[in-house]
């Protein structure tokens, strides 16, 4: 990556933007704007004005969905570099703090970025169907998480008299009907979405290969891979999704057990749990090393990470290769 003046570390908010800006002889600049494309384009602008010169600027901030959305497009369209850092990986590198405002998280991610500009991997705004994707999903995750709701409710019956639970239940089972409804609309838009997408469908068929993988698993792995152009190799992804194993050690007198980082994306984690718990049952291969592993009196979660990494790497391997998976144990003798 090419060297720059002036890093500008942003925190991201809903309806406000904090920033820092860090220049090479460690000059501070604070200040706060709106989240809207008017701010921003009057922020380049002041910018511009004060004599900073905007390509010799790296802008960064973390990854907030849907809040970071405009700010991507922005800087996009006006060709200047940015990177989208995931916030665990900001969190990493400021070890222990103490308290937190809105402030200190813009500078500490401006010096975040001038410490690691070599680490730092520009971003590159996801294609259309990508960002759509993304959107659509959340209304998904939104939409099931309201189903829930309403269902808990209902749950609710046998502890009410029918006149009092009454006067809610018919309305309860309307709500939960439609809500479906639009559960079942959202997930031919996925699919559509994907289907318009050759690459993305052709990445999409090659996971669902892998036992294991349906189609959520495999569409929230191309939303956060981006289409696997956000990560390279299997290891990384395994650190962000919080199944690699790390040592923690300290000299020759402290060995502490290998485990997991509680530092990652969740919602991915808890997928692959799912799609672990599938292989053990219908794929030969996974399903003799648990059954060998438990044997050997090895822990039941770790022996199911493992497998979630095996998993991961699988991912990988058929995306890289573009062939589908082959079990060969099927084919041994």
């Amino acid at each position: 990556m090419k060297n720059y003046r002036t890093y500008l570390g942003i925190d991201v908010a809903k309806l406000t933007l904090d920033y820092c800006l860090v220049t090479e002889d460690q000059q501070l600049e604070r200040g706060q704007l709106l989240n809207t494309q008017k701010s921003l384009n009057l922020f380049l602008k002041d910018l511009k004005k004060g004599g900073h010169d905007l390509k010799e600027m790296l802008f960064v901030f973390e990854n907030t969905g849907i809040y970071s959305s405009l700010l991507s497009l922005v800087l996009s369209e006006t060709e200047l570099d940015y990177a989208q850092v995931p916030a665990l990986e900001i969190k990493r590198s400021l070890g222990i703090t103490r308290g937190k405002s809105d402030k200190v998280d813009a500078k500490e991610i401006a010096y975040y970025a001038k410490r690691n500009t070599d680490k730092i991997t520009l971003s590159v705004l996801p294609e259309l169907n990508l960002q759509q994707l993304k959107i659509v999903f959340a209304e998904r995750e939104k939409t099931i998480a309201a189903i829930k709701v309403f269902e808990r409710t209902m749950e609710n019956e046998m502890f009410l008299s029918k006149e009092v639970f009454g006067s809610v239940k018919a309305i309860n089972r309307q709500t939960v009907k439609h809500l479906k409804k639009q559960l079942a609309m959202l997930d031919d838009k996925i699919k559509k979405l994907i289907r318009e997408d050759e690459v993305l469908y052709k990445q999409q068929q090659l996971l669902k290969s892998i036992p294991g993988i349906g189609e959520i698993t495999s569409v929230y792995l191309l939303m956060v891979t981006k289409g696997f152009t956000a990560f390279t190799n299997g290891r990384k992804f395994a650190c962000y999704s919080g199944v690699a194993p790390f040592e923690h050690t300290s000299g020759t007198s402290i060995k502490g057990k290998t485990r997991v980082s509680h530092l990652a994306d969740k919602k991915m984690k808890s997928l692959l749990h799912m799609v672990s718990l599938t292989a053990i049952k219908y794929d030969p291969e996974l399903k003799d090393y648990y059954t060998r592993k438990k044997a050997e009196g090895k822990h039941t979660m770790l022996v199911l990470n493992n497998i979630k990494c095996k998993i991961v790497y699988r991912i990988f391997a058929v995306i890289q290769r573009e062939s589908n998976f082959v079990n060969l144990q099927k084919f041994a003798a």
